[in-house]
């Protein structure tokens, strides 16, 4: 079983580089209950570099990763100053070493420090870039060697037969979408793939399906394997040698069912490869229906390299709007609260669309900020504001600007700053919400009221008329007081 390990590098781009088939260096075994430090690898036996029409065109694979592991010992003892040097000459006429920043390289050995690993831990490099080579075929292969040491363990060794791969299998890309599945209910996706490569597939082909969360398969072929009980991963073999220039389909569809409760969405992939079969680890169960075919068909111009159907369930996501009346004197600014509460019973997950709530203000008011914050920091606007007077608010929930009012399963709610500039009699505003899961549009509006009072006597309207008015009001007062003034002094 593997022991607990870090990896100091990303995890494989390329699906052809999945390791054929894993195989740990012959290391000193420790006696049980012993303190002395061993260390072992555990490396690809076999590992696919790239594919055979790629050639030179190949994207760089720098996926190939050096695992070194200490056994755990009793007294706990870590193993001191690893180093693991790692000779890639053997890979003269297969590839080509491009430039990688993860180990020092001479020619083309590299050193890679480990550093102190812990009593059963573990960690890892991968000091290759790998670039293919033009004019290979099929099964060419070179040889890398590794050994590690430490101050304080014996040395420990390896190999690694590094393959070239091939044919390249195209599969279609995105499917027609399935809609309306409802949970507990089952569906089928046929497997296209297409060999549009001059190489055939001579050690035949296998097919790696895999479902989201809330979907499982439901038909289990004995000649697959699958990742447990409700499995949503499978791995199928076929001893088809895929002719160059050909296309085939799955004799019967692969069946998926969504499972209960049900997500919102979900969705079915599957990849093709050619390169020797390799039994991805946790796929244990093997199934006992028929064995799944695959049937020949006329050729397609398919050039993805996955199959993608997605999935929209019957589950449903219910928004409802959440509002408040505007109130307080003509001339306030006044804090209200708008957005949305989220009903369910499915929940949006962060890859789906989040929805939104629109708003539109009450005659006789305007919207003057929406203030946010995020990442302490923030802004003035936390929804897109109206090209139009009259216009609404669009306020995204998915975007950053709500991410710390945002609750999935809860309230995402906003304070608007509304002036009331003047009394309208009955005037109200809108909350519209939206999501494309919701499917009861009867509660996705409601009302802003607005209940205004007249300013007080002390506050100057707003408008410049009024402002003239009074001064000129005042004018006069002042006029007529120096009058009586000069009325009232004796004669």
């Amino acid at each position: 079983m593997s022991l607990p390990i870090r990896i100091l590098r990303r995890p494989a781009a390329l699906a052809a580089s999945v390791a054929a088939l894993f195989a740990t260096a012959v290391s000193p075994a420790a006696a049980d209950g012993s303190e002395q430090v061993v260390m072992r690898f555990e490396t690809a036996a076999t590992f696919v570099m790239y594919n055979a029409d790629e050639g030179a065109q190949a994207a760089p694979n720098d996926s190939f990763a050096v695992p070194v592991f200490v056994e755990p010992s009793k007294g706990g003892e870590p193993a001191r100053n690893v180093r693991v040097v790692v000779d890639a000459s053997g890979l003269e006429g297969v590839a080509r070493l491009a430039d990688s920043d993860t180990c020092p390289v001479e020619g083309t050995v590299y050193t890679c420090e480990y550093g102190t690993l812990q009593n059963g831990d573990g960690e890892s490099y991968t000091p290759l870039s790998l670039l293919g080579v033009d004019g290979v075929e099929p099964g060419d292969s070179g040889t890398v060697t590794y050994t590690a040491t430490a101050d304080n363990a014996p040395t420990v060794t390896g190999t690694t037969r590094m393959t070239v791969g091939g044919p390249t299998l195209s599969a279609p890309g995105q499917e027609k979408r399935v809609s309306g599945l409802a949970p507990g209910k089952s569906a089928g996706v046929t497997a296209w793939l297409a060999n549009n490569t001059r190489f055939p597939a001579k050690q035949g082909v296998t097919l790696q399906v895999n479902v989201s969360e809330g979907v499982t398969l439901t038909a289990l072929h004995s000649n697959c394997y699958y990742a447990g009980p409700a499995p949503t991963s499978a791995w199928c073999a076929f001893p088809t040698r895929a002719a160059a220039g050909a296309a085939y389909r799955t004799g019967a569809p692969l069946v998926y069912t969504v499972t209960p409760p049900g997500h919102l969405t979900g969705e079915v992939t599957y990849t093709w490869s050619s390169s020797p079969p390799a039994r991805p680890a946790g796929h244990t169960l093997r199934g006992t229906g028929s064995p799944l075919t695959l049937v020949a068909t006329a050729a397609q111009d398919f050039d993805d390299g996955q199959g993608r159907l997605g999935i929209t369930t019957t589950v449903q996501d219910d928004y409802r709007p959440v509002t408040a009346t505007v109130r307080g004197r003509v001339g306030d600014t006044v804090k209200v609260r708008l957005g949305l509460e989220d009903l369910g019973p499915g929940r949006i997950q962060g890859d789906e669309e989040m929805g939104r709530f629109e708003v539109v203000p009450p005659e006789g008011t305007t919207i003057t900020s929406i203030p946010y914050s995020f990442e302490e920091d923030g802004g003035k606007w936390a929804c897109d504001r109206p090209e139009q007077p009259g216009g609404a608010f669009v306020c995204e929930i998915g975007y950053d600007r709500f991410y710390e009012v945002r609750h999935e399963g809860g309230t995402t709610a906003i304070d608007f700053h509304v002036r009331i500039d003047r009394q309208v009699a009955g005037a109200k505003g809108t909350v519209r919400t939206y999501n494309p899961f919701d499917r009861t549009p009867a509660n996705d509006v409601a009302a802003i009221p607005l209940d205004a009072s007249p300013a007080p006597p002390y506050r100057f309207s707003r408008h410049p008329w009024a402002w003239t008015a009074g001064a000129l009001t005042l004018v006069l007062l002042a006029a007529g007081y120096r009058r009586r003034r000069r009325n009232a002094k004796p004669s």
